[in-house]
Formats: C-alpha cells, structure tokens, sequence
C-alpha cells in the first residue's frame, strides 16, 4: 500500500507543469509578485501570416499548431524575448499545446480581443452598430479561452481604433469594452488579468487617448485601462533619442499611472534595421516613463518587417534583422531594470474630468455606453458552453524545422530550454542552436534581408503601412 502511495504521489509530481508566474499591474508597473520585481517587457509581436492569415474556417490560427508553436518558441527564447503580442485568435480552437511551449519557455501573451472579421470588431465609423451582444460573445469567449493560462499577461481591447476622424464617439466605446472585459474576468477569471488599450502614435490625439482611456470614473469604475501601448515607428535607421521624438513621449507619460510601453516599434525605412532604439527604450530616461515594447514583427510578410522568413519544414531563415535584434537585447541589463520603485507602484489614476482632454475635437464626456441587450445576463452568469484552456505537459523540446542562418548555415541542435517554475525568459540566457554546413541546404537558403535592395520609401508611406496592416488585423 505504502509503495501504491508512493507510486501515486511521483506520478502526480511528474504532471506537475511548471508555469511562469502572472504578472499584475501596480500603479506605473508590471510586477512579478513573487518576487516582487519589475517586469520589464522585451517583447516581439507575433501573427504568422499577417492579416491574410487568420482565416476561422481552416481551423487553424497562430497557436493552433504545436510544430509551429515549438519551432518559434525556441528562436524566440534564443532572441530573449519574455513576451509576444498576437492579434487573430481563434477562441473556439484548442491551444493549449501552445500555449504550454510558449509558458515553458518563458514568454508570457497579450491577446486582442477582436479580429477582421465582420462582427468581432468595433467599427470606428459607427461604434454604436457594432457594439452588439454577439461582439460581446467574441469579447467574453476571448476571456473563457485564455483565463486559466498564467502567461497570459493580458488584452487589448483595441488597437488604432481612435484617430483624428474618430475622436468624438468612438473613445467612449472603448472604455465600455474594457468595463465589460473587466467586469467579466472579476466574475469568472480566478485572478485579475489586465485589459488595456494599444494606441497609434499620432500626437494630435494620443495624449488625450491616454487620458481618456486611463482615467478613473466614479460612474463607471471598472472602464478605465490598466495598461496603454503605443504603436510608434518615428526612430528610423541610427536615430537618437530626441530626434526620433523619444523625449516627447517620456515628456507625455512621466507622470502615468498605467504603465506605458511599445505596443509596436521598428522602423524598416532603413534597412536592415539596426535597432539602436532598444537601448534608449531600456535606458535610464525612458525606463522611468515606460515598460518596453514589442518589436514589429517575428515572420515576414508583405510589408517586410520580419525578423525570421518562414519556408515551411525545409527552408525557414533568420534574417539580419533577427541577428542586429539579438546583439541589441543581449546588451541589456535585465537585474537592472527589474528593480523595483516603490513609488511608481501607488500612483493613482486623475479622475475623469473635461480639462484633461486638450484638442477641441476630442469627446470631452465620460458617459459610458450601455451594455446591448443580454450582456448584463452573460457577465452574471457567464457564456454558454465557454471554451477551456489548460497548461499540458512539453513532451517535445526540438524543432523537426531546418532553421538556416543568414550565411546560409544550418542551425543545428536548436532545443527549447523548459525553465522552471516562476522563470520569465532574459536574453542571453536560453540559446541553443550551432551553424553548420548543410551539404543538402536548398537553393536560395543564403538569406539577406528581404527587401535589401529595394529602394527605400519615405517614412510616411513606412507608417502608414504598418497602421494600415496592423489595423486591418483589429478594427477593419
């Protein structure tokens, strides 16, 4: 009998997955409150396929393979990334393989909450048309289908929705889906996990966005936002830290009470990109006002910001921008950053008022839509037959993936390092992978940038590129 419990008891150890710890927003901050340190985010943003790949029909969706999964996980853990960004997400899908292969290694997911398709996305034309109970469906089976995973860090419920055309109704919208969102997680989610709001960075708009989105209402507790990303791509090429228009941001979020970070950065207009900007980002002037970023984008695609090209099991290459990110990240100082000031965890929220709101042409009212009928009776009782992910044992740790450099060397003996519990991945710490010559290497395996040799555009058509890409992706 002695020997049964003993049996019993290994085996149950042995089904123990270990998991990262979640991370919660105090005051300025993330925080691991385990360890009670800062958590700083070195972070990618992640959509195989682009726009054009999320397609809810084939049944698939960027964490719905677990080959797939496993082979970016361990180059993203070899590249110190603690944290990817997806926008297209399928809810009804089972994604707990990867899931657990990304938890294992230590990176932890921001999720948006809508997609491109018709009726899961808030139309910023006419926010009241598409602000529907089956919106709220989409919104809530998000919650259900990533609440029990600890690396889910959080969402965004939108992404570039507000502009300089659509200041007047649409910020209020905003703020009833994160109210919704929050008050969902508070009844049915375990923990608090954090919603918040990815923004473009268009200065006309974006200080009073931040205020807006961020501010505390008595009305209406529960809609402000716990975090506010920016999307920004003004450091081109070898840039500096007041030319590209960093110390106007630092000037615009001194004093948050949210943290702030990089929803996407990146420029491409010079290539390859160099990213000199991840030391500013994680130096001493900008650490007090934000949290990091995520660097647009892992694959490449049409608009050619990848870092790796995806060629199926043969043929997938690190690309220059992959190797210049690396350096880049491997400079950092992650125990330095991760210390921790008291006094940005406590800082308060302003109150919602008119005089925070600066453009004329900005909703200066904090009157919070009501909730389409049957929302109320989904947040008391949940969704019908919600959808449930779990963490499930890595079994597999190396990529059946020929992975090329940009030499055109194979990477040999790439593996995911499984970390232990409470671990978040730091650059420098978990590679693996040795070029070597492949006498069977395809054709064109040698790799440069793609894109290289193409003349470059002005960065205005750069930006305006990435915002309608990426824009496509969340708000149509």
């Amino acid at each position: 009998m002695k020997q049964f419990a003993f049996l019993a008891s290994l085996c149950g150890l042995l089904s123990t997955v270990a998991a990262v710890t979640p991370v919660e927003v105090e005051g300025s901050q993330f925080v691991n409150t385990k360890t009670n340190t800062r958590f700083q985010m070195v972070g990618v943003d992640y959509q195989p396929g682009g726009s054009s790949g999320y397609k809810p029909e084939s049944g698939k969706d960027p964490l719905s393979s677990a080959d797939d999964c496993l082979r970016d996980a361990i180059l993203l853990q070899r590249l110190g990334v603690n944290t990817v960004r997806i926008y297209n997400v399928d809810p009804s899908l089972n994604h707990d393989e990867c899931v657990s292969i990304f938890n294992a290694a230590g990176i932890y997911l921001l999720l948006d909450v809508s997609t491109p398709i018709y009726g899961e996305y808030l139309n910023r034309a006419e926010p009241g048309s598409s602000y529907t109970k089956e919106f709220l469906q989409r919104l809530f089976s998000m919650v259900e289908a990533f609440k029990d995973y600890p690396n889910l860090l959080g969402f965004f419920g939108g992404n570039e929705i507000i502009n300089e055309d659509a200041a007047k109704d649409v910020p209020a919208y905003i703020r009833a889906i994160q109210r919704d969102l929050k008050e969902y997680i508070a009844k049915h989610a375990s923990r608090k996990i954090p919603v918040g709001y990815s923004a473009a960075d268009v200065r006309d708009v974006l200080k009073d966005s931040w205020n807006y989105v961020t501010c505390e209402s008595s009305e209406s507790p529960s809609s402000n936002a716990d975090f506010f990303g920016i999307n920004s791509y003004s450091w081109c090429g070898d840039s500096s830290y007041t030319k590209s228009g960093y110390d106007k941001l630092v000037e615009i979020f001194s004093k948050t009470s949210v943290p702030v970070f990089f929803s996407e950065y990146g420029c491409n207009e010079v290539k390859p990109r160099i990213f000199t900007e991840v030391q500013a980002v994680y130096g001493p002037e900008m650490t007090k006002a934000m949290c990091g970023g995520l660097i647009y984008e892992y694959s490449q695609e049409d608009n050619e910001y990848g870092l790796v090209k995806l060629g199926g099991k043969d043929n997938t290459t690190l690309l220059v921008d992959y190797d210049n990110l690396l350096g880049q990240f491997k400079k950092l100082d992650i125990k330095k950053l991760q210390s921790l000031d008291p006094s940005t965890t406590s800082i308060k929220p302003p109150s919602c008022k008119s005089s925070l709101i600066t453009s004329s042409n900005f909703l200066k009212k904090f009157d919070i839509p009501k909730r389409p009928a049957g929302g109320n009776d989904m947040i008391k009782n949940g969704i019908k037959n919600p959808p449930k992910g779990k963490l499930v044992q890595v079994k597999n740790t190396k990529t059946d993936t020929k992975v090329y450099t940009k030499e055109g060397k194979l990477l040999s003996n790439l593996e995911l390092k499984l970390l232990q519990n409470d671990q978040a991945n730091v650059p420098g710490e978990n590679t693996s992978g040795t070029p070597t010559d492949d006498p069977n290497a395809p054709k064109g395996s040698k790799a440069s940038h793609s894109g290289a040799g193409m003349k470059l555009v002005n960065s205005h058509f750069t930006y305006l590129l990435a915002g309608m890409t990426i824009l496509g992706l969340v708000v149509a």
